[in-house]
This record gives structure tokens, C-alpha cells and sequence, in this order.
């Protein structure tokens, strides 16, 4: 029975690092109803340092997103800027272990088993997407969209949909609903 706690409890912390976690801020004295079109900051992404491939799938995956909510890409006189960058950051899980032992000793007739519990751990990289939006006309950050997820070396089909999902739980909250 103990072990199957075990064994459930690392189960949950393992998919607990699938998770996306996303948070966001925005300066609440903008209107964002007046943000229409925007552009990349071709500046502030070439200082990503990620690989090539994975910049324009954030790109694209942004796009999209984008897209889909309404706005305009436009190189002339955009409303908007976005900037992105990532973060990576090793991780530590730990999980309680058991290791059952029996000892043939009698003690009263009867044989003494005991269970001692212990911590393992494992290691993993947790990687961080910053999505952040200038306003043009006043140049300064508006609003910010952060996504945290485990990182794992996968198919290109497989880095695509990860990337796509942590994108689109990002801009879930873009433009913010309370402003």
C-alpha cells in the first residue's frame, strides 16, 4: 500500500513539471483598446540566446496568437512593439522514498520489520518565456506575459506544440480583461 502512495505521489510531481504556468502584468492606466498593430523588436530578439529555430517558431507561434485576437502585423507606425527572451532554470524535485527491510531476528516470537523513509530527488530544466509589450507612442512596457514550463529535449513536431501551448497560455491574458 505504501509503495503505491510512493508511487502515486511521484507520478503527480513528474506531470506537475508538464504543467505551464503562466502569470502577467500590465500598467493599468493604458488603454489597450487602442492598440491595433504591432511589430517585433528585431533588436531585442536577435539577443535571445536560443537557437535560431526555436526564435521563429516564438515568432510564428506569436503571430498566430495574435492574429487570431484581432491585431495587424505592420512595419509602418505600429501601436505596439513585442520583445520576448527566455530564462532557463535548473530545477530540484524531491519525492519520499521508502526502503523496506525485514530482519529475521525474532523479538517475542515474532519477526521485526521495519520501513525507513527518505528523500530522492531529480533534476530538470525549467524554462522561462517573457512575451513583453511596448507601447510605441509613450516607449514603455505596458504589459508583460511570463510562462514557465519543464523543459526536455523532444521531436521538432513535439518542441512545436510545447511551444505553441506556452505561448497561447501567455497570451490568454493579452490584452488584459481588467483594464
Amino acid at each position: 500500500m505504501k509503495k503505491a502512495v510512493v508511487f502515486v505521489l511521484f507520478i503527480s510531481i513528474l506531470f506537475s513539471c508538464e504543467s505551464i504556468r503562466v502569470s502577467s502584468d500590465f500598467n493599468q492606466n493604458v488603454d489597450f483598446s487602442d492598440l491595433k498593430t504591432y511589430a517585433f523588436s528585431k533588436k531585442g530578439i536577435d539577443k535571445v540566446k536560443i537557437n535560431d529555430i526555436d526564435k521563429k517558431r516564438i515568432l510564428k507561434a506569436i503571430d498566430i496568437e495574435l492574429y487570431n485576437k484581432g491585431f495587424r502585423k505592420s512595419s509602418i507606425d505600429p501601436d505596439f512593439t513585442i520583445n520576448f527572451f527566455t530564462q532557463t532554470n535548473q530545477k530540484v524535485n524531491y519525492y519520499p522514498s521508502s526502503n523496506y527491510y525485514g530482519s529475521a531476528v525474532p523479538y517475542g516470537g515474532m519477526g521485526h520489520y521495519a520501513s525507513s523513509w527518505y528523500l530522492n530527488s531529480f533534476k530538470y530544466n525549467e524554462g522561462v518565456l517573457f512575451i513583453d509589450i511596448v507601447d510605441n507612442k509613450k516607449n514603455e512596457l505596458v504589459w508583460q506575459g511570463i510562462g514557465k514550463g519543464y523543459i526536455y529535449n523532444d521531436k521538432p513536431d513535439k518542441k512545436n506544440e510545447k511551444i505553441n501551448a506556452i505561448v497561447g497560455k501567455i497570451l490568454l491574458q493579452f490584452p488584459p480583461k481588467d483594464y
